[in-house]
C-alpha cells in the first residue's frame, strides 16, 4: 500500500497485514503475541507523547510516518501532548504558554500526517493537564512514589529528562507521570523511543529545518548538515532519507545532471547507502535531492500555517525574545566569547578550474569542489608561487565560513589555507590533505572534533584572526594550532617543505 490512505474500494487489511504495518521499521516490540490477539478481535489503541516545548521540525517525520501506519492499519491512535511534562523538564515551557503550545502542536502535526496524505478521522488529541491534575491522578502519583525507589526514578528520568549536576524533584517525577499516562488514556500501548539522534546532525544548531522553513531557508541549512563523502554512519541526511523519506514513499530519486549519469531511482535504502559508501552518489547530489523531496513535505504545512490565524498562533506560542539590554559602556560582558577551531568551518576541497583573474595579474579564479551541489569560486593570491598547472585537479584545504567578499570584481566564497616561510625570500605552499581524502570531508583540530562551526565568521568579531595567530607548521611539516594537528579522517594534514612557518 502506498502513502496517502487506502482507496475507497480497496479491502480492509487482515489482521496480519495490519501487524505488519504497525510493527515495520520498529527497533523492538515488545509483547508481540498479545498484539497478535488484540488484532485479531478488533482495533489497537496506542499512543505516542510528545513534550510541548520548542518548535516541531522535521525530524518530526520520524514518528509521524510510524503514526501514519498505525492509522493505515486502523489503529485508534491518541497523540499525547505533555505539557505538564514539558512545564516541569527544566521549565522549558512557561505556564502561561502551555494551552498555546498544545494548540500549536496539534495543528502542525495535522498539517504534516496531511502533507503525506493520511486520513485523520482515528486521531485524537490529549493534553496531559486535562487528567493529570486530577484529584485521582494526584493519590496514584502518591501511591507509585511510595513503590519506586529513589535510583530507579533517577536511572528512567536520565534518559527523557536533561541531566543536571543537582537534579531537581521535577525530574524524578518524569517517569513515574510517563508510567501512569497508559492506565489513564486507556490504550493498549504506547509508541516510543525512536532514536533520532543520527537525524540531527539535520537538527543541530544552525542546520535544524523548521518545518515552516521558506525553500531558502532549507537549501542555505542543508548545505551546512554533516555529509561527509563515503561517510555513512554518522550522516544525517542519509538517515532522514532512510527514516522518513522511503517509509512514505518507497524510493529516493537523484537528482543530477546527464554528464554525472543523469537521475537514478533507488528502491532500496541499501543500495543508495551502498553507492555513497562508494562514492558513486556526490554529496551534493543527495543534498540537492532531498532539499526537492523535503519541500514537497513542507509546501502543504507552508501554505496551510500562511493563513492569519495560525500565523497568529504561531507568535503567541513562541513570542520573540524580549532583547537585552546593550551593556553600559567601560563595562565587560561577564562571560567572554569562545574563540576555539571548531568554530571554522574547514573543508577538503578539490580545484575543479584555474584561470587567471581578469583584471588583476596577481590573483587565480578557481572553482573549487567542497561537497555541495555547485563548486565555490575562490580567488587566491597563488600566481607568482604556485603554477597554474599545479592547482589544476589539486586537494586544497579551503576555510569556508568567512564573509564573502568582492576581489577586484570577483566574489570569493572561501580562503585556499597555506603555508608562508618567515623569512626571505616568500615561499608559499598549499595546505594538502591526507592522500585518499575527498573533496567536502571535513578538517578539524585536534582535540575540537565535536563542535559545530559557526554560520558565518562575523568580520567585527575577528575569530578567525585570532586563531590564525597561533597556526603554525611543525618541524615535520604537519599544520598546527597551538601544537594540536590539523586532521581528518584519514590522517594530519601538512605541506611540502616550509618548516616552522605561519599558515593563512
Amino acid at each position: 500500500m502506498q502513502p496517502g490512505g487506502a482507496a475507497a474500494m480497496e479491502p480492509a487489511p487482515g489482521p496480519q497485514e495490519k501487524y505488519e504495518l504497525i510493527t515495520r521499521n520498529l527497533q523492538e516490540v515488545l509483547g508481540e503475541d498479545k498484539l497478535m490477539d488484540i488484532l485479531k478481535e478488533r482495533e489497537l489503541k496506542i499512543y505516542w507523547g510528545t513534550a510541548t516545548t520548542g518548535k516541531p521540525h522535521v525530524a518530526y517525520f520520524v514518528p509521524m510516518s510510524k503514526i501514519a501506519d498505525f492509522l493505515k492499519a486502523g489503529c485508534e491512535v491518541i497523540i499525547l501532548f505533555a505539557d505538564l511534562h514539558a512545564y516541569l523538564d527544566n521549565m522549558k515551557a512557561p505556564w502561561d504558554l502551555l494551552e498555546l503550545r498544545s494548540r500549536y502542536y496539534e495543528n502542525v502535526i495535522k498539517a504534516m500526517l496531511e502533507s503525506i496524505g493520511v486520513p485523520l478521522e482515528k486521531l485524537k488529541f490529549v493534553r496531559g493537564t486535562d487528567y493529570q491534575l486530577s484529584k485521582e491522578y494526584t493519590l496514584d502519583v502518591y501511591r507509585l512514589s511510595s513503590m519506586v525507589t529513589q535510583h530507579d526514578a533517577k536511572k528512567a528520568g536520565a534518559e527523557v529528562v536533561k541531566e543536571v549536576e543537582h537534579p531537581l524533584l521535577s525530574g524524578l517525577l518524569y517517569p513515574s507521570l510517563q508510567a501512569l499516562d497508559e492506565e489513564y488514556l486507556k490504550v493498549d500501548a504506547q509508541f516510543g523511543g525512536v532514536d533520532q539522534r543520527k537525524i540531527f546532525t539535520f537538527a543541530e544548531k544552525d542546520s535544524k529545518i523548521d518545518l515552516l522553513d521558506r525553500k531558502e531557508d532549507v537549501k542555505k541549512k542543508l548545505k551546512k548538515a554533516f555529509c561527509e563523502p563515503g561517510n555513512v554512519e554518522n550522516n544525517g541526511v542519509l538517515s532522514f532519507i532512510k527514516h522518513v523519506l522511503f517509509p512514505l514513499k518507497s524510493e529516493f530519486v537523484v537528482l543530477r545532471e546527464e554528464k554525472w549519469g543523469g537521475n537514478k531511482t533507488y528502491t532500496a535504502y541499501e543500495a543508495l547507502e551502498k553507492d555513497f559508501a562508494e562514492q558513486a552518489v556526490h554529496p551534493g547530489d543527495l543534498k540537492n535531492s532531498v532539499e526537492v523531496a523535503l519541500n514537497k513535505l513542507l509546501d502543504p504545512i507552508r501554505e496551510k500555517f500562511n493563513s492569519p490565524e495560525l500565523k497568529q498562533l504561531t507568535n503567541a506560542a513562541y513570542p520573540t525574545p524580549s532583547k537585552a539590554k546593550p551593556a553600559e559602556k567601560g563595562t565587560k560582558n561577564s562571560e567572554p566569547e569562545n574563540v576555539v577551531p571548531s568554530r571554522l568551518d574547514i573543508r577538503v576541497g578539490k580545484v575543479i578550474s584555474v584561470e587567471k583573474h581578469p583584471d588583476a595579474d596577481s590573483l587565480y579564479v578557481e572553482k573549487i569542489d567542497v561537497g555541495e551541489p555547485e563548486p565555490r569560486t575562490v580567488v587566491s593570491g597563488l600566481v607568482q608561487f604556485v603554477p597554474k598547472e599545479q592547482l589544476q585537479d589539486r586537494l586544497v584545504v579551503l576555510l569556508c565560513n568567512l564573509k564573502p567578499q568582492k576581489m577586484r570584481g570577483v566574489e570569493s566564497q572561501g580562503t585556499v589555507l597555506c603555508a608562508s616561510s618567515l623569512e626571505e625570500p616568500r615561499l608559499v605552499e598549499p595546505l594538502d590533505p591526507p592522500a585518499g581524502c575527498c573533496a567536502g570531508e571535513r578538517v578539524y583540530v585536534e582535540g575540537y572534533e565535536g563542535g559545530q562551526p559557526d554560520e558565518e565568521l562575523k568580520p567585527k568579531k575577528k575569530v578567525f584572526e585570532k586563531l590564525q595567530a597561533d597556526f603554525r607548521v611543525s618541524e615535520d611539516c604537519v599544520a598546527q594550532w597551538k601544537q594540536r594537528n590539523f586532521l581528518t579522517k584519514l590522517g594530519r594534514v601538512s605541506c611540502k617543505s616550509l618548516k616552522g612557518g605561519s599558515i593563512g
